[in-house]
């Protein structure tokens, strides 16, 4: 435990040393504009506001600004029951901000952020009307947590002042920031990102662009191993347990019901066209969706959240599902232990990690540990998932994948650079 603390605070000092720093000063960053009133956009509003930056939220209409700002307020509001802030102070907090429906009240903030609705074409529409409104040198971010900032980039005359922002929920409390960088951003643009981050007390990650970026490609990748368990005979709360269990504050279908399925359920529909058909595809998640249940929100999910509780139970309605999804595909559900659980789900992560850092998404293996820390619950005292790995065995680890392999090998292929460092006796840490 005492290693995994160790790495961990050394791995946080060097999440902000990236290349463009050393190259590129920051560009001037006093005023920012936000474009989205919703759930991601009051909470960067709020974080902004926090800093002492003036913020100008635009939304569509006057009733959604009425909405953005009530969002900002009830964070406030919640201090101020708690004793947390005073009244005057809560006033002095919101004399920064401004709420517009008219793009052109941003022609002179240094830097914007987009906020709406996670779709191509509606942020594609952002920001061809930020690049007429906004001055020549204002930095253009995307706060999007899988679509790929070059293709948002490409609706502007500026792509090289284009970055992502992808910012964790609840904004204010949540300490990770990806930053993400595409192929032509400038190396300014980029260290002014990392400025912000500093500002807002963030702690920032380089993430190339690439889709999911750094943590929720990972997710991706142990979010499906889970799902094969759940199919194969683990019921979600036995996976849920043996998670808690390694030391996460919560298992990954109560997460999944905290963030609401629909969001998840939505990114398959749109990406179904580009799945390889040989890869093993779990329908339990989109069932659930189809009967209208999204997680908390919806008082249902994987748990059940009956008279609003905040800590589901086990939903009843649910066996049946999973049940009818093994019999369509002859799955004869077999027991697995917390040992076994935790075996897969880390292997999957770890696995998928090292493509991480062998494709240059990531700069370093640390960079992930920060990653999964901050922005996923990874338990601190283990370090974050290459961390542990070393502290597991790296032989150890390409024994287990290569075991699982024989089951499934397109969905458990060997990292080459686990190979790599295996035969060369070497470790992730030596990648840092």
């Amino acid at each position: 435990q005492s290693k995994g603390m160790i790495h961990a605070f050394f791995a946080e000092r060097s999440s902000s040393k990236i290349p463009e720093a050393s190259r590129a000063k920051p560009r001037k960053l006093e005023t920012l504009g936000v474009v989205g009133g919703g759930t991601m956009g009051a909470g960067i509003t709020v974080a902004a506001l926090d800093c002492g930056l003036p913020v100008t939220m635009i939304e569509r209409d006057a009733e959604s600004i009425a909405r953005g700002r009530a969002n900002v307020e009830k964070v406030y509001d919640r201090l101020v029951a708690k004793g947390r802030k005073t009244l005057d102070q809560k006033a002095a907090v919101m004399a920064l901000y401004a709420g517009s429906t008219d793009y052109r009240d941003l022609s002179k903030v240094d830097m914007v952020i987009e906020a709406v609705f996670e779709r191509l074409d509606v942020k594609r529409e952002v920001f061809k009307k930020l690049d007429e409104v906004t001055k020549p040198d204002a930095v253009l971010a995307s706060n999007t947590s899988y679509i790929d900032i070059d293709l948002i980039s490409s609706a502007t005359s500026r792509p090289d002042q284009v970055i992502g922002l992808h910012f964790f929920s609840p904004v204010n409390i949540m300490k990770l920031l990806e930053i993400v960088v595409p192929k032509s951003a400038a190396d300014d643009v980029v260290a002014t990102g990392f400025a912000l981050a500093k500002r807002m007390r963030k702690v920032p990650v380089r993430a190339g662009n690439s889709g999911g970026f750094i943590g929720n490609r990972i997710l991706g990748k142990y979010g499906a191993c889970a799902a094969h368990m759940m199919e194969d005979g683990a019921s979600p709360y036995e996976i849920d347990d043996a998670i808690l269990g390694f030391g996460y504050p919560m298992g990954i279908y109560a997460m999944y019901d905290l963030a609401g399925l629909d969001i998840g359920w939505d990114n398959r529909k749109a990406a179904a066209g580009t799945r390889n058909p040989a890869e093993r595809y779990v329908n339990i998640a989109d069932k659930i969706c189809e009967n209208g249940w999204f997680g908390q929100k919806t008082g249902k999910g994987f748990y059940d959240y009956p008279d609003g509780i905040r800590f589901g139970v086990e939903n009843p309605d649910l066996k049946e599902i999973i049940e009818s999804e093994r019999s369509n595909n002859n799955i004869t559900p077999k027991k697995f232990s917390e040992q076994e659980i935790l075996r897969r789900y880390m292997a999957a992560m770890i696995n998928e990690a090292a493509d991480v850092v062998d494709e240059g998404i990531a700069l370093r293996p640390s960079d992930v540990d920060v990653t999964l820390l901050y922005g996923y619950g990874f338990p601190r005292y283990r370090g974050g998932p290459l961390k542990y790995a070393d502290m597991y065995g790296l032989e150890k680890l390409v024994k287990d994948i290569k075991e699982f392999e024989k089951e499934d090998p397109i969905f458990w292929k060997l990292s080459p650079l686990l190979e790599r460092l295996v035969r060369e006796n070497k470790t992730f840490d030596s990648l840092n």
